[in-house]
């Protein structure tokens, strides 16, 4: 894992002295790869903007002194969605009772990028970083469901008369969407009234066929995942 790059630097160095043909890859969140950046553009850099999910590895510009060492002594640099690393962290907790914080994570997340080219090979993953603060674990799984393509957000466009909410879920949903989320204020002197609502679907491929249902019977209004602002406001 890397944030300032301390860690990175420091055993990068010890084993181009010990073991030199072993590859140190250093591993960063997607929304602060600030080394990823330095190394990339050969200088040091400062990102405008990062984002802080991924506290312990959130960092805007990296020290000169291990942006020089891990320029010459990391064999790559990687960086992993935010939502990769929350089904990571999801996976150690529930698979090998490993509680983590998200930078304690981005080593073990790096592995499926690379599962081609390690097989048969020693790997060995660091994870570092302090426990999980429990009170994250909603939004971890929130994330993570999101990085799944399970859970999205929709403007839905509700009729203002009797049983449309009932019409809503018998006619549009399917027998295995489970709505997670809804918000909705009745407005007056308005034929329609939009709701916010967050729908968590078994797979993938459901998405498709509830839009077009949506579509259909007159209910779809608007798709939140791809517009940063108002999505990132939700969740």
């Amino acid at each position: 894992p890397v944030g300032g790059g301390g860690l990175a630097s420091g055993l990068s160095t010890i084993f181009k002295q010990l073991s030199p043909s072993t590859k140190i890859i250093g591993v960063e969140p997607e929304g602060a790869p600030s080394m990823s950046e330095a190394i990339k553009q050969n200088q040091l850099v400062e990102l405008k903007h990062i984002d802080h999910f991924v506290d312990g590895a959130a960092v805007k510009r990296v020290g000169h002194l291990t942006f020089d060492i891990c320029r010459q002594n990391l064999a790559a640099m990687i960086t992993i969605p935010e939502g990769k690393i929350c089904q990571t962290i999801l996976d150690l907790y529930n698979k090998d009772a490993i509680v983590v914080e998200p930078a304690g994570a981005l080593s073990i997340a790096a592995l499926d990028f690379y599962k081609d080219e390690i097989k048969g090979k020693n790997v060995v993953c660091i994870i570092s970083g302090s426990n999980n603060d429990i009170t994250r674990t909603a939004e971890i799984k929130e994330r993570a469901l999101l990085y799944a393509n399970l859970k999205h957000y929709f403007i839905v466009r509700f009729p203002q008369r009797a049983g449309a909410l009932k019409e809503f879920v018998g006619e549009i949903l399917g027998p295995t969407d489970d709505i997670t989320h809804f918000e909705y204020t009745k407005k007056s002197n308005r034929d329609n009234g939009s709701a916010v609502v967050g729908i968590e679907l078994k797979s993938p491929d459901d998405l498709d066929p509830l839009i077009t249902k949506m579509k259909l019977h007159n209910f779809y209004g608007d798709y939140l995942n791809n517009k940063p602002d108002l999505f990132q406001f939700l969740v």
